[in-house]
């Protein structure tokens, strides 16, 4: 396995790293594998069953924005840029997680979940970026096109194992991909990395399937600690990170694509608010929602159950629109923008007899 001129650590010697078996990796906990049939009745309930409202029928609501602006803004702010595309200004750089800026999150681009928006900025805009942070390689979270254009702009590429091996397959030099099993941390200008667990799987074909690890990140700045949790189910991993690196002043947290044919992969909006308690949270900024249709939920249902649950909790919580500023220092809660949506469709559409 390829890897890179990173300096990495163990976290802590009682931290387990991945498992590997037969040369795939596994969770920490067992994960139920699906059945033949019920993959085949998943797919075709998702082709043919789908509700009418997994989609957006009228624009979501997107703050454009621009280099200048980004290079102007103070650190700390934090920007969604779509799915879990988030941009972070941190120590006067910028980082960036799972950039995906495809129009379908797909291994084609004539077929496939296609996106509910614009991104608020092209690659092509985009400053220059310290760091790329991959959580695993499937489709909405690790774009092709979006690698190759970031080959230059960006200094390095911070993954899990083995995917890094994909980007430097991909073209990407060797000396920028820092590739890190669980609990292994590595420094970037100053800024700390540590990979940590989470209860997924990977693969972008047939017969690659939990070859490449999939991870969570902390991220430390000085006094500040942001925790993106890439994809996940609910499980006790959650709880040790926020013991040994909690509290998080945020958390980026997945909160969509969830059903209950695949609870072991996706959390309940109800998982995701305890897995923020465990961590330790101050401020959840629910991610992972509002640009593809990838389950059968109505696109705005993560939306309204976790701002639900968070408020029944007396939790911290913030929904920026997509591209608007949320700075970690002065922390506000944003709006529910997406009801304004719903109501858009509710006038324009047409008016039964």
């Amino acid at each position: 396995m390829a890897t890179s001129m990173s300096s990495t650590e163990n976290a802590a010697p009682t931290n387990e790293a991945s498992r590997q078996v037969e040369g795939l990796f596994r969770n920490h906990s067992p994960v139920q594998r699906e059945g033949f049939r019920k993959m085949v009745r998943i797919m075709w309930n998702m082709v043919f069953h789908k509700p009418s409202d997994t989609r957006p029928t009228a624009p979501v609501p997107v703050q454009p924005l621009t280099q200048a602006a980004l290079i102007a803004a103070p650190n700390h702010s934090v920007y969604r840029l779509g799915h879990s595309t988030v941009l972070l200004k941190l120590r006067d750089k910028f980082w960036i997680t799972d950039p995906v800026f495809a129009e379908r999150a797909s291994p084609v681009q004539w077929a496939g979940p296609k996106r509910f928006h614009q991104p608020p900025i092209s690659l092509e805009q985009l400053p220059p970026i310290e760091a790329v942070i991959l959580s695993h390689d499937h489709y909405d979270h690790l774009d092709y096109e979006a690698v190759l254009k970031l080959a230059d702009k960006a200094n390095y590429f911070l993954t899990p194992l083995g995917v890094g091996d994909t980007l430097i397959k991909w073209g990407i030099d060797a000396s920028k991909v820092r590739q890190l099993d669980w609990w292994q941390g590595t420094e970037v200008d100053g800024m700390q990395f540590i990979a940590t667990p989470s209860q997924h799987f990977s693969g972008r074909g047939l017969f690659d399937g939990n070859s490449t690890l999939w991870a969570s990140w902390v991220m430390i700045d000085g006094d500040t600690r942001i925790f993106f949790s890439g994809d996940s189910g609910y499980f006790d991993g959650f709880k040790r990170i926020g013991e040994q690196h909690g509290p998080f002043d945020l958390t980026l947290m997945e909160t969509g694509a969830y059903n209950v044919e695949w609870p072991h992969v996706h959390m309940q909006p109800e998982q995701t608010l305890q897995a923020h308690i465990d961590l330790k949270g101050r401020w959840l900024l629910p991610i992972h929602n509002g640009t593809f249709d990838l389950s059968m939920h109505a696109w705005y249902e993560p939306f309204d159950r976790i701002l639900a649950l968070a408020w029944e909790r007396n939790v911290s919580i913030t929904t920026p629109q997509m591209g608007e500023a949320f700075n970690v220092m002065y922390p506000q809660r944003g709006n529910a923008w997406w009801s304004g949506v719903e109501e858009e469709t509710e006038q324009t559409a047409p008016q039964s007899a």
